[in-house]
C-alpha cells in the first residue's frame, strides 16, 4: 500500500464521467472507475461511492432523445437508470470479488435525525463487513424540496456523516482555476486552496457539461461542507490514469482543499444540527448575551429572548439570530413557540427559564457554511 494508513474515502463520480456523448452508460468510463476503486480496497481503504447518471442512463430507454427537463421525466428516466447503472456497478465489483450495495437517499433522510442515524448505522455495517456502497439521491421520488440540489452537496453529507478521512470528487475538469481554462489559455490551476474565500467563489463558473447538473459553484458548496467537518477535498479530472490512488497519495493534477489549522470537530448531535436539521423557526436574542452565547459560556434563558418567530415544538431546530436578522447559529429548543410567548407573558423576574442548552447550541463561524 502506497498510503501511510488505511482511509475511509468517499468518491463522488459526475454524470458527464459516467456516460458517453450520447447520454447512455460508458462501460469503458465505468471500468476504468470501478477498477481505480478496487486497486483503493486492494489496498486496505474503505470506499464509499457517490454516483450521478441515473436519468443520464436512463432517458434514452425512456423514448427521449435528449436530456429530459421536466420533473415527471427525469423521475421516469432515473426509475429505469438507477437499476441499469446499479446492475453494471454490480457486476464489475464482482468481477473482482467484491460486493456493491445500493442506497437511495433524499435530504428528508437527514433533516430527520432518527432516519439519519439510521443511515450511518446501515453504512457502518457495511463498510465493516467489506461492503462498498452506491449511493444516489432518490431522484424517481425526490420532490424539489427534499433534494439536496445535487450529487455534489450529497457526498460532503455523506462523508460527514461517516466521519470519511477524504472525499474525492471527479469531474470533466482538473481543478478548480484561476479563470475558465476553456476561454482563458493563461487560467492557472489552483493547486491547494485553504480558505473558500468571496474571490475563490468568483472563480466558479457554470457545468460544461450537457449530461450533469453540477457546475463549479455547487463543488464549492460541498467543499465548504466537508472542510467544516475537518475533511479534505480533492477536485481532480475522472478520465486521468490513476487519478483515484494519486489523489489518496497527493500525487494526482487537481485542486486540494484542506484547512491550514485543524479546529476542534463538532460533536455528532451538533454536526446533524449544523448540517443536516431543518430549522423550524427563529428566536431572535438580546444583544447583551450575544457574545456569551456565542462563546458557549451560558444557557439561552427565556429573558434572553426578544422575538419568537414561526411555529415550532419542543426538541425543533430553530434559528438564533441577533436582533438586525444576521444568523448567530442553531439549537434545539426545550418549549415550543407558543409556551415561550406564554412563558413571556407570565414572565417574572426570578424565572430562569432554559430555553436552549449551551450543549445543543452551534455558533456559525465564517468557515461554517450556515445556508447548507
Amino acid at each position: 500500500m502506497n498510503s501511510s494508513h488505511a482511509q475511509k474515502i468517499v468518491v463522488k463520480v459526475g454524470s458527464s464521467s459516467l456516460t458517453s456523448m450520447h447520454g447512455e452508460i460508458s462501460r469503458k468510463k465505468l471500468e476504468k472507475l470501478v477498477n481505480e476503486i478496487v486497486q483503493l480496497k486492494d489496498d486496505g481503504h474503505e470506499v464509499i461511492v457517490v454516483s450521478s447518471g441515473a436519468v443520464a442512463a436512463g432517458y434514452r430507454k425512456l423514448g427521449c432523445l435528449e436530456r429530459p427537463q421536466t420533473l415527471p421525466e427525469k423521475q421516469a428516466a432515473a426509475s429505469i437508470g438507477q437499476g441499469l447503472l446499479m446492475e453494471a456497478y454490480s457486476d464489475l465489483f464482482i468481477s473482482h470479488g467484491y460486493v456493491a450495495s445500493q442506497i437511495l437517499i433524499t435530504r428528508d433522510d437527514f433533516s430527520d435525525r432518527t432516519r439519519y442515524n439510521n443511515v450511518r448505522n446501515t453504512m457502518n455495517v457495511l463498510l465493516d463487513r467489506g461492503i462498498i456502497p452506491i449511493i444516489n439521491e432518490n431522484d424517481s421520488l425526490t420532490v424539489k424540496n427534499l433534494k439536496f440540489g445535487n450529487n455534489d452537496v450529497l457526498s460532503a453529507k455523506v462523508a460527514g456523516l461517516i466521519d470519511a478521512d477524504k472525499l474525492i470528487i471527479l469531474s470533466d475538469i482538473d481543478g478548480l482555476f484561476s479563470s475558465d481554462p476553456r476561454k482563458d489559455t493563461n487560467a492557472k490551476l489552483l493547486k491547494n486552496v485553504h480558505e473558500i474565500t468571496k474571490d475563490i467563489e468568483k472563480l466558479a463558473g457554470s457545468s460544461s457539461s450537457t449530461v450533469g447538473t453540477g457546475g463549479m459553484k455547487t463543488k464549492l458548496d460541498a467543499v465548504k461542507i466537508a472542510m467544516a467537518s475537518g475533511i479534505p477535498v480533492f477536485l481532480g479530472k475522472a478520465n486521468s490514469v490513476n487519478i483515484l490512488s494519486d489523489a489518496v497519495n497527493k500525487k494526482a493534477i487537481g485542486t486540494y482543499f484542506e484547512q491550514k489549522k485543524k479546529k476542534i470537530l463538532l460533536n455528532k448531535k451538533k454536526h446533524w444540527i449544523a448540517f443536516h436539521s431543518e430549522p423550524e423557526g427563529e428566536l431572535a436574542i438580546d444583544p447583551h448575551v450575544k457574545e456569551e452565547m456565542i462563546e458557549s459560556k451560558k444557557n439561552l434563558h427565556l429573558d434572553d429572548v426578544c422575538d419568537v418567530k414561526g411555529q415550532f415544538h419542543s426538541e425543533d431546530v430553530v434559528k438564533i439570530t441577533d436582533l438586525d436578522g444576521k444568523e448567530l447559529g442553531l439549537g434545539i429548543v426545550n418549549h415550543s413557540s407558543d409556551q415561550i410567548k406564554d412563558l413571556k407573558q407570565d414572565y417574572e423576574e426570578e424565572d430562569n427559564t432554559t430555553v436552549i442548552d449551551r450543549k445543543d447550541f452551534v455558533y456559525f463561524d465564517l468557515s461554517v457554511p450556515a445556508n447548507l
